[in-house]
């Protein structure tokens, strides 16, 4: 019998007020992504990536069409659900990191686990052990102002992964780091993909994209 994808987006349009006109910028967008699967959505500037992984990841709402995540219509859940889901089975990484400044390393990571209602001991054990295997278990205690762009992109990693995720949903996560490092963080999430994530990553280089099993290209 054949699984059911972990994700099936039909029909998804998005429209934004700009003044008194309307923008559509996503439509008609149909995609399905399975389980263990690595997909790279790319195209040019204001094609609508973005707004279509913020739709995937339940930081915002399609205008219209149907998003089943794991079987379930997200439209019907509720906030407190959407936001249950979102710390529980999403880990998120971004282009600009967005880590807290006056917290360390650690302190950063642990903080899906507070919203999970972890106790105390168990999000430093998991704090540590996650930023063990991104390769900055001896940049625990650093603050974010102390890290290089591509250790401050590790500790973005730990922190999406320290719920254990089913779905990494990485936007531009090269972006602003140099040649070198992006590819030390795209290695690092193949390795993750190997190991049984599900990566949905935004980008605009080929050569990023090229690490993905599959590629969508948004256009127009």
């Amino acid at each position: 019998m054949t699984k059911p994808a972990l994700m099936v987006l039909k029909g998804i349009t998005k429209s934004f007020k700009n003044g008194q006109e309307s923008l559509q910028v996503l439509k008609g967008i149909d995609l399905s992504v399975d389980e263990g699967d690595f997909v790279a959505i790319m195209g040019p500037s204001g094609s609508g990536k973005s707004t279509l992984m913020n739709i995937i990841g339940l930081l915002d709402q399609p205008t219209t069409g149907s998003y089943q995540l794991e079987g379930e219509d997200v439209a019907e859940l509720s906030e407190n659900r959407l936001a249950k889901v979102r710390n529980d089975q999403i880990g998120f990484i971004f282009q600009q990191f967005f880590l807290l400044p006056k917290l360390s390393a650690q302190k950063n990571v642990e903080l899906p686990l507070i919203y999970a209602g972890k106790s105390p001991r168990e999000r430093k054990q998991r704090a540590q052990q996650f930023l063990e295997k991104v390769g900055l278990s001896d940049r625990s205690h650093h603050l974010p102002s102390e890290l290089s762009g591509g250790q401050k992109q590790r500790v973005a990693i730990a922190r999406a992964l320290s719920n254990d995720p089913a779905i990494i949903l990485a936007d531009e996560p090269t972006g602003a780091l140099d040649t070198k490092t992006g590819t030390q963080i795209m290695d690092l999430l193949t390795q993750l993909n190997r190991e049984g994530k599900t990566i949905v990553m935004v980008t605009h280089e080929p050569e990023i994209a090229d690490y993905a099993r599959r590629k969508i290209v948004i256009r127009d």
